[in-house]
């Protein structure tokens, strides 16, 4: 099973996908004030969030990377990771968000000019009616933040074209601006974590399960950059191991013969233990000539405080210092024909930007699961998971999740018709979107601070 995160492809069973790659199951009532999002499930999955929580509840900085491809009109799946980057920001986190100018360029084959043009008026205009916060979100344009670049080729010495070909299938026709992409982005979601955009923390991202592919290749390469190496032991407890690497040599006292200068090397290893010690732990027992050190008191539940200090002395050492970004994912809506949501098929999904008039033609219009008569409706009731109208509601419009059970139910029993559904979904889409275009319009004076 491969993910294409530029194919738009649906995505038939999550729990595969989950199975497949690792992901862990979103439990939304360990979560601090979840939205609908999280309360049905359609944030699923993640990598790592625990790191952000834990952050959070130590009263430690976190933040939140998204993205945007300025290739076209901004709609309503993109509603959703916005509405997760300001729950983030409620609880705290700043936000940064990159315009994939240079992926459009690369991928696509847009001008940098037209992707400056779809990011302003399309996307960052309506960001700015959206609820977050100018002042603690940050949005840049890949081309116009070098260090992205340089990282993306830094971090690429920690991969090769056999790992790429087998995280996103790429062949011989790819081009190799295509196979860049990925290690451009790879620069924008960690480059957050550098002391001048924010500093060592935690950075989370919100996706859609398609661009899965980016996130494994991010966190597999950032690992191969740590010079310590934190993970569980037999006996239970935690181990330290040092990775020696070409960037690191001196600092771990390996000599040009290959040797080991047993000065400098007890010497990095006192420094591990204070990182150690100021991380809580006291039961400490090392090994100095295998490099590694064992923690007797601290467990799998400790690794993120482990990780935090030894990621701040790799730091001051002179290593990159970065941690592992961790991720969320989001279910697909799906689009108004009943297929594929796409910016690219006006009829498949909602903008932004539609008038009242274009919503309510497209949400009556709109794919339907109930009965082709209204009588067989009433003996055999609706299918509101394949209701076009049911799912904006359970996705965008209705948040009150009594409510929404009110109407499924009443939909599967019969009682409210198709036509009924379209025109619950209507008005309060409507009322949504005239909400929408009200606060856009009066937060447009907010636009270039969000560009920064």
């Amino acid at each position: 099973m491969k993910i294409d995160p530029w194919a738009n492809e649906g995505v038939q069973n999550y729990k595969e996908i989950c199975d497949k790659f690792g992901l862990e199951i979103v439990d939304h009532t360990k979560l601090p004030n979840p939205t609908h999002l999280h309360r049905r499930g359609i944030i699923f999955a993640h990598r790592d969030l625990d790191n952000i929580l834990e952050s959070r509840k130590a009263g430690r900085p976190f933040g939140v990377l998204s993205g945007l491809m300025p290739s076209g009109q901004i709609h309503l799946g993109h509603k959703m990771v916005i509405d997760q980057a300001r729950w983030y920001q409620e609880l705290g986190g700043d936000v940064t968000i990159t315009v994939a100018d240079l992926e459009a360029h690369a991928t696509r084959g847009l001008s940098l000019e037209a992707c400056r043009k779809y990011a302003i008026e399309e996307y960052v205009t309506n960001y700015a009616g959206m609820g977050l916060d100018p002042d603690k979100t940050s949005i840049y344009f890949q081309s116009e933040r070098p260090i992205v670049q340089k990282l993306g080729f830094t971090l690429g010495k920690k991969t090769n074209l056999s790992e790429m070909e087998a995280i996103y299938g790429f062949s011989g026709e790819t081009t190799l601006a295509h196979v860049q992409s990925p290690l451009v982005q790879a620069g924008d979601i960690v480059h957050p974590q550098m002391d001048e955009y924010g500093g060592l923390r935690p950075i989370v991202v919100p996706v859609g399960i398609d661009q899965d592919p980016h996130i494994r290749l991010t966190r597999g390469m950032v690992s191969k950059t740590n010079w310590f190496n934190v993970n569980t032991n037999k006996s239970g407890g935690m181990t330290i191991g040092l990775s020696i690497q070409d960037n690191n040599l001196e600092v771990m006292g390996i000599l040009a013969n290959g040797g080991i200068d047993d000065k400098q090397r007890n010497k990095v290893i006192d420094k591990v233990i204070g990182a150690i010690n100021k991380a809580g732990f006291s039961q400490v027992s090392s090994n100095p000539k295998h490099g590694k050190i064992d923690i007797k008191d601290a467990s799998v539940s400790d690794r993120n405080e482990l990780r935090y200090q030894l990621l701040s002395l790799e730091r001051k050492l002179g290593g990159l210092g970065f941690m592992q970004p961790s991720s969320t994912y989001h279910q697909f809506a799906i689009g108004m024909t009943g297929g594929k949501m796409s910016s690219s098929q006006p009829e498949t999904t909602m903008f932004l930007n539609d008038s009242m008039k274009t919503i309510e033609k497209k949400i009556k219009s709109s794919f339907s699961g109930g009965q082709a008569t209204a009588e067989e409706h009433r003996k055999k009731g609706g299918n509101p998971d394949v209701d076009v109208a049911y799912q904006y509601l359970r996705y965008f419009f209705e948040d009150d999740d009594k409510e929404l059970e009110r109407i499924r139910g009443e939909y599967v029993s019969g009682e409210l018709l198709t036509g009924q559904m379209k025109a619950i979904c209507v008005e309060k889409a409507s009322e949504w979107m005239k909400n929408h275009h009200e606060l856009k319009d009066q937060n447009q004076h907010l636009v270039k601070k969000f560009l920064k």
